[in-house]
């Protein structure tokens, strides 16, 4: 159920709207109109509509630029903390307002995913890098824990310029570390919380218990006493759920839209899709939503869901918004609000839709 303060918020928004701020000094597509923005633009559908907030987080590209705007998540403090690949400043941290706290990292050149996991009380960083073939810890300051390299266990790898890993997850009752390698051989990799190899399972294929492009990876904690594992099958379009031991259990198609992770949030998933797959590669992403039955209930930037019976129908992108272009993930905060960074876009920065 929703909190009070939560629904007061969103019915003042939807009466009065959201002051919008643009910058005037940095050409992003904010204010480039031949993108197809509209101030103010309203996306989403059914129980999940949002308002775009215009120019939220530009920052002054000479001294906090950015390459592509991988991921990013909120930390216990409400700091929203991204990762790019430029590594002038890999890792950028925001307030919800949209202005820049802290930044550190200039060590991590395929810096692509990140996850935030908690300790005892603490909390640490959980870097996927591409081009260095690894998965780094550190703590929130940017101290290297320790370091997952290629996992040697695995006879299908020949030396570690095979694993390019794109994703992790935590598992949030023993800490454990789920590795999986979208971009290399397409296994994903069980550790303990110090990162000790304990399985594998996956590889490459198109049968139910392998994978075309395993980008992302979550453990679905929704049934306290049933946790799984949500994997992107991204070539497929779909998502696919095992066991925390890797037993296939289910796919979960979502046609047309190729999803890079699953996101949880409350009882509903988020996804950023980075394109469709009915129109041409350029620019055609958006979001999705799921509710707790696997069902889309809204696509932010994309065409309406639609069920027959019971089974999805293709979505692509709304032409009518251009400010998604290749979107790469979605983090969701503490007010609803999603956060958007995106993939190859014209090194802009994440876009912000305030929930209403």
């Amino acid at each position: 159920m929703e909190n009070t303060t939560t629904n007061k918020r969103r019915e003042f928004l939807k009466k009065t709207g959201t002051a919008l701020a643009v910058s005037a000094f940095f050409p992003t597509i904010w204010v480039k109109k031949s993108f197809g923005q509209k101030m103010g633009a309203t996306l989403g559908h059914n129980s999940h509509r949002y308002r775009v907030v215009e120019g939220w987080g530009v920052l002054d590209a000479g001294k906090n630029p950015v390459n592509d705007c991988h991921e990013m998540v909120e930390d216990a403090k409400g700091r929203l903390i991204m990762l790019t690949n430029e590594t002038r400043n890999n890792i950028l941290i925001y307030d919800k307002s949209g202005k820049l706290l802290e930044t550190w990292g200039n060590s991590y050149p395929g810096g692509h995913g990140l996850t935030l996991s908690n300790e005892g009380g603490e909390q640490f960083l959980l870097i996927t890098d591409t081009d260095r073939n690894q998965v780094i810890k550190t703590d929130l300051k940017g101290k290297e824990i320790f370091k997952i390299d290629y996992p040697r266990q695995i006879k299908e790898y020949n030396h570690p310029g095979e694993f390019k890993p794109t994703e992790t997850a935590v598992n949030p009752a023993n800490g454990d570390i789920y590795v999986a390698d979208g971009y290399g051989r397409n296994f994903v990799t069980q550790y303990n919380s110090k990162g000790e190899y304990i399985r594998h399972f996956g590889g490459k294929g198109a049968t139910d218990g392998t994978f075309e492009c395993c980008h992302g990876v979550l453990v679905d904690t929704r049934d306290a006493k049933n946790p799984t594992l949500l994997i992107t099958d991204r070539s497929h379009t779909s998502l696919k759920r095992f066991t925390l031991d890797g037993k296939y259990l289910a796919t979960i198609p979502v046609p047309g839209s190729f999803i890079c992770r699953p996101v949880l949030k409350g009882k509903n998933l988020y996804a950023a899709v980075y394109r469709s797959t009915s129109q041409d590669y350029k620019d055609s992403g958006y979001i999705t939503i799921f509710n707790e039955k696997d069902q889309v209930i809204s696509t932010p930037g994309g065409t309406e869901p639609k069920y027959v019976k019971n089974v999805l129908q293709e979505q692509r992108k709304d032409r009518s918004f251009m400010g998604f272009l290749h979107p790469h993930d979605v983090c969701v905060d503490s007010d609803e609000s999603i956060y958007v960074p995106q993939w190859a876009s014209g090194k802009t920065y994440p876009v912000k839709l305030e929930r209403i």
